[in-house]
């Protein structure tokens, strides 16, 4: 999930990175660091292939800065994705839900025990 998570979330900065900053096909300064950021905090999530949307997740990796940047991106982005990148997005929140209901169920699973 990983792999397919970084995708989207570069897809995302990117999208906002353009209209926002207006800088074409290269990132700002400012966005490359973020998916920079982004990138490596997805690499070392503890979670691996296990992880939930970062909405779900019970840890919280992101600085709060870098948080609060990431979620203006992904809520300005979100929409968007359906009309630039429409299967990827639909792939994303299918991937997001079936990830996030099983993660849930593995979590109540271990406190039951």
């Amino acid at each position: 999930m990983n792999e397919g998570e970084k995708k989207v979330v570069s897809r995302m900065i990117a999208i906002y990175c353009r209209s926002k900053h207006s800088s074409g096909k290269e990132l700002c300064a400012e966005c490359r660091s973020l998916q920079e950021y982004a990138l490596q905090r997805l690499e070392t999530c503890r979670f691996g292939e296990e992880k939930p949307t970062c909405a779900k997740c019970p840890v919280h990796c992101y600085k709060s800065s870098m948080r609060m940047k990431i979620k203006e991106v992904m809520r300005f982005a979100g929409p968007r994705m359906l009309f630039v990148h429409p299967v990827a997005a639909i792939r994303h929140l299918y991937r997001e839900h079936r990830h996030d209901r099983d993660f849930t169920a593995k979590v109540k699973s271990n406190q039951n025990r």
